[in-house]
């Protein structure tokens, strides 16, 4: 396991907030509940607008606290067979299956890459999409994914992803949606995946459930390594879950504690330029031998959930993240190296409550209330290093954050024919900010109440079809030093609205078929930017934005042997109405959003212990820079394959290609004065051993 130095430093009083919401997850690991909003169990009939790739675990009737499939949007639930088997060094690249995603590499040792939707693009200067897993909130402060590193493929049960601006569950970062990952509880069972494959990389994963009289444990472990397919890329990561719940029979309530844990120790191949990177994709720059980077990331949550009464269900969730992370980079020769330094502990608390009464004339009705509140303590620091030794310091912030946010929603359903959905989501922030290398102090900018109502509507003219629609309102506020007044700004910053709509289509003509066509906008006013190289984390408006596109997608199963999905997404995201500063931007495309977003495969069992899969991600090109003045860079079209075979009901083999047709592609930005290019990998293989037993 590799090792991790503190460098960071933390020498603020814990505030008595931070202790009551630090002591909550033990509280729920001594109470009990019910199902969670995850576990809500959901019939796929009329009068929704989601879609499932893959087997989701239901049953028949409705419980517990509204989920991602009460949202009339574009929602996509992925099972846990469209992800168990699939060869990934990062977790954000399992979302490659998710219609309408599109994923950044930027493959860089820790800063791997992440993923996005509804036009916003991967290059962390707006975080749009609101990460969950198991409930918990799991973005950093600056709205990017470094928690999504705890999770491995083997320990999945769902991913859930809800594109738009309705779901009134969720505040912060919630701008273009948000998605879930759940994993999994319960059971009994032992399961172990163990693989090798191209650039010696060793991938092993062990999990075990274990479930008797109501108290059920789960552990999981797992640990990848690998050379990488650049020079000076290698890495070593290790995550630990270990998960324990119980539910006794006799009495309405479950009550759970999750403790989870990762560390990663990687290089950096650095960027080339584009002659270079043609010529020799998997070369590393002399001056990049000492980039890198060490992350640790830990949570902890609480989780409870009561039934109050026959049609009451009151839930509880509470956690405490951590994330230290160090990371070295010299992004060309003429430049210093910079040692970034993050370091945050958030701490937070969410509370539901779901009415579902029986109500005289009406198919369904449910209303539910949620407050929520999160806690931030962190801390920036920055240096300029020579071979990671420290000449100068650039940054040294410290800076607190609370966001208070509560939400009432309603599902009514008067007829057989029509639902709808309408809610209210409600935000404030609190915060101060700390400059500890010129001694100076800010305030957080006064957003005020952010009142973000939202109205979703489906009408199902004939059996197998939902026309749906919804209108939402979602927030965006500073990230990191731009969150606070800071010198020389004499003036609060108002936040940025984002207001979207979409209208779609669902539809299943046939049980073997079924799809959706959505069109959808969102235009957001006064958006900000991180400025992600400046020394201060300073911000550029980016004045007025809108984004529009058109989503397809299908899901085809002729047979029980043959499954086959396919996904399609048009898009464009354009400067309206640019900041005062940048006045040429009008018109401009925003940088690094592809024009349309590809995926697709499929699936067939040969017998019943041999089956195959070959599937697809492809997206179109991209400006590298804000001014649109360069050629356009990164569409590419990444084939794969996958045979398996099962020797007996507990031992199966693999045989996985990535890029089967060895496809050149790449991750681009521009530093000013030219564009720096980071090739992905060539065509690699794989084999892996499975292993299953139920108890």
């Amino acid at each position: 396991m590799p090792g991790f130095r503190r460098v960071a430093r933390d020498t603020r009083p814990v505030r008595p907030t931070a202790l009551v919401l630090a002591a909550l997850p033990l509280l729920g690991a001594t109470l009990p509940s019910v199902a969670t909003a995850e576990e809500a169990p959901v019939a796929k009939a009329g009068g929704a607008s989601y879609l499932t790739l893959g087997e989701v675990t239901v049953s028949a009737s409705r419980t517990g606290a509204l989920s991602a499939r009460d949202v009339l949007s574009s929602v996509d639930i992925l099972g846990a067979e469209r992800v168990h088997d699939q060869q990934v060094d990062n977790a954000w690249e399992l979302f490659t299956r998710a219609p309408g995603v599109m994923t950044t590499e930027f493959n860089q040792g820790t800063t791997s890459g992440k993923f996005s939707f509804r036009a916003f693009n991967g290059e962390g200067e707006i975080n749009a999409v609101k990460l969950l897993i198991d409930g918990i909130p799991s973005n950093s402060n600056d709205g990017n994914m470094p928690y999504i590193d705890l999770i491995f493929p083997l320990d999945i049960e769902s991913i859930e992803v809800v594109r738009g601006t309705n779901d009134a569950r969720y505040g912060l970062h919630n701008i273009a949606g948000n998605a879930g990952i759940t994993t999994r509880t319960g059971g009994n069972y032992t399961q172990g995946r163990v693989s090798y494959g191209s650039y010696d990389t060793v991938d092993t994963q062990w999990s075990a459930g274990l479930e008797r009289g109501g108290f059920a444990q789960n552990y999981f472990v797992a640990y990848r390594g690998s050379e990488g397919f650049r020079e000076h890329s290698d890495f070593d990561k290790f995550t630990f879950a270990g998960k324990w719940f119980y539910a006794p029979d006799s009495q309405p309530f479950r009550a759970g504690l999750i403790i989870r844990w990762f560390e990663n120790d990687a290089e950096e191949p650095g960027y080339l330029t584009e002659a270079d990177a043609r010529r020799r994709p998997d070369f590393s720059y002399p001056f990049s031998a000492t980039d890198g980077g060490e992350r640790q990331v830990g949570t902890v949550s609480g989780h409870l959930d009561v039934d109050v009464a026959q049609d009451l269900v009151w839930t509880l969730k509470s956690y405490v993240n951590l994330l230290d992370d160090t990371r070295w980079v010299k992004f060309s020769a003429a430049v210093s190296q910079q040692e970034r330094i993050t370091n945050e502990t958030h701490y937070g608390a969410i509370s539901t409550l779901t009415w579902r009464p029986a109500v005289p004339r009406l198919d369904d009705f449910a209303i539910e209330g949620g407050i929520d509140v999160q806690q931030q303590d962190n801390e920036s620091e920055r240096y300029l290093d020579t071979a990671r030794v420290r000449q100068r310091q650039t940054r040294d912030q410290a800076f607190d954050l609370t966001n208070y946010g509560g939400y009432a929603q309603m599902v009514v359903k008067p007829v057989s024919w029509l639902k709808f959905v309408p809610g209210v989501r409600v935000d404030r922030y609190e915060g101060d900010f700390e400059d500890l290398l010129n001694r100076s102090t800010a305030d957080i900018n006064d957003y005020g109440t952010i009142w973000q109502p939202k109205v979703a509507a489906v009408v199902t003219p004939l059996a197998g079809y939902d026309v749906y629609g919804n209108w939402g309102r979602s927030a965006q506020i500073g990230l990191a030093a731009g969150t606070y007044k800071i010198a020389p700004r004499l003036t609060d910053l108002e936040p940025s609205i984002n207001d979207g709509w979409e209208v779609g289509l669902k539809f299943q003509p046939a049980p073997w078929l079924d799809g959706r066509l959505a069109y959808w906008e969102q235009v957001a006013s006064d958006e900000v930017r991180r400025k992600l190289n400046d020394p201060t984390g300073d911000f550029d408006n980016v004045g007025e934005t809108e984004r529009t596109g058109v989503d397809l997608q299908l899901n085809v199963a002729p047979t029980s042997r043959l499954d086959a999905w396919f996904a399609w997404s048009v898009q464009d995201a354009e400067v309206l109405t640019p900041g005062p500063t940048e006045p040429a931007l009008r018109g401009k495309e925003i940088d690094h959003t592809p024009d349309f977003i590809l995926s697709g495969g499929i699936d067939y069992a040969v017998t019943d212990a041999f089956r195959t899969s070959v599937w697809t991600y492809a997206q179109g090109d991209y400006y590298p820079e804000r001014t649109n003045a360069t050629d356009e860079f990164g569409d590419y079209f990444v084939l794969n394959l996958l045979l398996a075979y099962d020797v007996t009901k507990q031992i199966g083999l693999e045989f996985q290609v990535r890029n089967l047709t060895d496809e050149y592609y790449e991750y681009v930005w521009h530093d000013g004065t030219q564009t720096l290019h980071s090739p992905g990998d060539d065509r690699t293989f794989f084999g892996a051993v499975n292993l299953r037993f139920d108890y």
